[in-house]
């Protein structure tokens, strides 16, 4: 596995998470989120971040 590939791939699974945690979440909304929906959030958009930095950067 390419560390493109490995980076694709842990972003793709911290969304899941994130969006299983959402699903079942009493707690967290659009808004606002409880600490761990925090976290697994937080998690995803900065490996999105990161993956489509380097997209970017391959790219040009």
């Amino acid at each position: 596995m390419t560390p493109a590939e490995d980076l694709y791939d842990r972003y793709q699974g911290a969304y899941a998470a994130h969006r299983s945690h959402r699903g079942t979440c009493t707690a967290c909304t659009d808004t606002e989120r409880c600490p761990a929906g925090q976290r697994l959030y937080g998690s995803f958009t900065r490996l999105e971040d990161v993956y489509l930095n380097r997209q970017r950067q391959q790219r040009h």
